[in-house]
């Protein structure tokens, strides 16, 4: 069986670079003592050759390391 690639949904805040954008993600989270949901946010670098833009939602799948910090690929703009 082989292993399923990680998948996120976010929406882009910088595009700036030339092949690459900024996505953040965003996840909800139970605060361990007190219960209350928290979100939670995270910046991705995900190559862009679909064209997305400022304001995007998009999805991005892991991939192998192509810079420094571009570990994500956009699949489809949504």
């Amino acid at each position: 069986m082989q292993n399923k690639r990680k998948e996120r949904i976010g929406v882009v805040i910088s595009d700036k670079q030339e092949k690459t954008v900024v996505v953040q993600g965003e996840t909800i989270a139970q605060h361990p003592v007190y219960k209350k949901y928290i979100k939670r946010r995270r910046k991705y670098y995900a190559h862009n050759e679909k064209g997305a833009k400022l304001g995007n939602k998009v999805r991005i799948i892991e991939t192998r390391p192509l810079s420094k910090l571009k570990r994500w690929r956009i699949v489809e703009i949504l």
